[in-house]
């Protein structure tokens, strides 16, 4: 299935100039999103996985779904101040400032192999950080995997040079 067709792309949001890839429509096509969570598990079928790490809030639906077809753990990736109890977190470049991401410090047992998931890759900024927390928790990052890049802004390259697999199922021009 040709997964782009299912991505509904809006001009000139949130800020002109921006071509968003809005993945709603995707999950909104059962076909689409069953395909979706079927190639983003598909390269990760019989590897050692012990966890699913996906990043607030796409990450979670799509996430959620893989880790159930891998039959492991959900971690989940949040902003700061949404998880109640003792967290990890880290602090991670804005265009303009900072934001912070957050996981539950018994989350991940250190050994753990974690597959991490969201939605799209644009500047790495949050997968960094998601990256980060993960390895904080002493665990491995087995893989980060994506239904879109957006190459021309580099985020999977910095994972890519942080040592950090990347799949990613489509690729889109610009920003």
């Amino acid at each position: 299935m040709n997964l782009s067709t299912a991505i509904r792309t809006i001009p000139d949001y949130p800020k002109p100039g921006i071509l968003f890839r809005d993945i709603t429509t995707l999950l909104g096509d059962a076909r689409a999103f069953r395909s979706a969570v079927d190639q983003l598990l598909q390269p990760f079928a019989g590897a050692k996985i012990d966890k699913v790490a996906g990043v607030e809030a796409r990450g979670f639906i799509l996430g959620g779904a893989v880790a159930h077809q891998l039959s492991v753990g959900f971690t989940p990736v949040r902003k700061r101040g949404k998880l109640p109890a003792e967290t990890l977190r880290q602090v991670y470049a804005l265009e303009y400032g900072h934001d912070e991401v957050e996981i539950h410090k018994d989350a991940i047992a250190a050994g753990e192999r974690v597959l991490l998931i969201d939605d799209l890759i644009a500047t790495g900024g949050t997968a960094q950080a998601a990256v980060s927390l993960i390895r904080r928790a002493n665990a491995v990052v087995a893989a980060a995997a994506f239904v879109i890049d957006l190459p021309d802004l580099g985020g999977a390259d910095r994972l890519r040079a942080d040592g950090v697999t990347v799949h990613s199922l489509l690729s889109f021009p610009g920003h």
